[in-house]
């Protein structure tokens, strides 16, 4: 049957019906243990009771009304980001692209109201991925998503993470805005930077006048144990940090952070947003909020997160020709394989486990933050099977 769908997504052969906890069933009534979590998104797992109530409760009163009216549950939950976290405002839009974008802009503007218009570039890095909108895809530089999308926009490059040289000469260039980097990149591999590293970025900036941005997307909201990642090293947080994800537990939720000086520019008309910080969003956000930064959950990712990592490990040994590296930070962890990692993707479908993709060749496993022991063991089991599976295959080729 001929789809109606754009042909931008090449899909699993998994047609979802519901889910709930770690749990994801299909319509033909398979059953699979989700480490993809719709791409660490799904923080609390599927259906998870605390946000149907508050869904549901919320629908029941008001779905949307514009932003020229004021929504009591944005300064809500406002107020919990910032009583947590650097920062003074939030601005909320639908997705981690969104609040890329209004990072981005953020940064740009506070640069011409402080007399510096000149000041507009923004210095990323090799393997990141900041979103798809067309400012993200400039901002990553990946080239797969550049394509023959015409001319890339002035002001954005791309340095290497070990490029220390060029990243000094960067940031000291007089027409340099920002600075953005993702803590634990994800897409990129699941790689987790050093706090050496983040704190001579951080220094550089501060003594340039450089603001730094920390696309958080992936990364935050309990992700690694802390509520941010960066979280973990004293003294290193940004000027403007990108959140979303795991914000809203699965539904739509995007928010740009801002220190009250980086924030500056950001006055009336300078931004917007017709969806962004809708009445149903905030009432979920905040349920979500409330969940994920109880020490009982981020305790809980510490620990199963050791144990997955310690499970991994154990795998990576027994399986040398086809683990490579086991890499990350809490449930943002990557699996560097030696065989192609879209098979890899497929395989472990077969064996009822979702694991997603990566760059350099990594399959990460992104799990709620609610995974027990129990159901870490089972995706172990299962990965295991996979790689059994991969190398009999293999075997009987050669």
């Amino acid at each position: 049957m001929p789809s109606h769908l754009m042909a931008v997504y090449n899909r699993a052969d998994v047609e979802v019906d519901r889910g709930e906890g770690v749990w994801l069933y299909s319509r033909d009534g398979r059953t699979f243990l989700d480490c993809v979590s719709g791409i660490a998104t799904n923080s609390l797992g599927h259906a998870h009771p605390a946000l149907v109530a508050a869904l549901h409760e919320q629908a029941r009163k008001l779905w949307h009304v514009s932003n020229i009216f004021r929504i009591p549950g944005q300064e809500d939950l406002a107020r919990r980001l910032t009583q947590n976290s650097f920062a003074d405002v939030v601005f909320f839009g639908n997705s981690g692209s969104e609040a890329v974008e209004c990072a981005l802009k953020t940064a740009r503007r506070y640069h011409a109201v402080n007399g510096s218009p000149e000041r507009i570039d923004i210095v990323g890095f090799a393997g990141s991925f900041h979103g798809r909108t067309y400012a993200t895809i400039n901002a990553s530089g990946n080239p797969d998503y550049l394509k023959d999308f015409g001319p890339r926009l002035p002001g954005y490059e791309q340095l290497r993470i070990d490029d220390a040289e060029s990243i000094e000469a960067a940031i000291r260039r007089p027409t340099t805005a920002a600075v953005i980097v993702e803590p634990v990149q994800g897409e990129g591999g699941a790689r987790a930077l050093s706090e050496q590293w983040l704190r001579h970025v951080r220094r550089l900036c501060t003594e340039n006048g450089v603001l730094l941005i920390y696309d958080e997307v992936q990364s935050g909201m309990g992700r690694t144990g802390k509520l941010f990642a960066h979280q973990w090293f004293e003294g290193l947080a940004p000027d403007i940090m990108a959140v979303a994800k795991a914000l809203g537990g699965g539904f739509p939720i995007g928010a740009c952070m801002a220190t009250a000086e980086a924030a500056k520019g950001m006055t009336f008309g300078a931004h917007g947003s017709t969806f962004g910080g809708n009445p149903l969003a905030m009432a979920v956000g905040i349920a979500a909020f409330d969940l994920i930064a109880k020490e009982e959950t981020l305790a809980n990712v510490l620990s199963v997160s050791a144990h997955l990592r310690e499970g991994l490990e154990r795998l990576a040994a027994d399986y040398r020709d086809i683990v490579e590296d086991v890499r990350g930070k809490g449930m943002l962890i990557g699996v560097k394989l030696i065989p192609n990692n879209r098979e890899m993707m497929a395989t472990a479908r077969g064996h009822g486990l979702l694991v997603a993709g990566g760059g350099e060749n990594c399959i990460r496993l992104l799990p709620p933050l609610i995974m027990t022991i129990e159901e870490a063991d089972e995706a172990l089991v299962r990965l295991d099977a996979t790689f059994a599976a991969t190398r009999a295959a293999a075997a009987k080729v050669a």
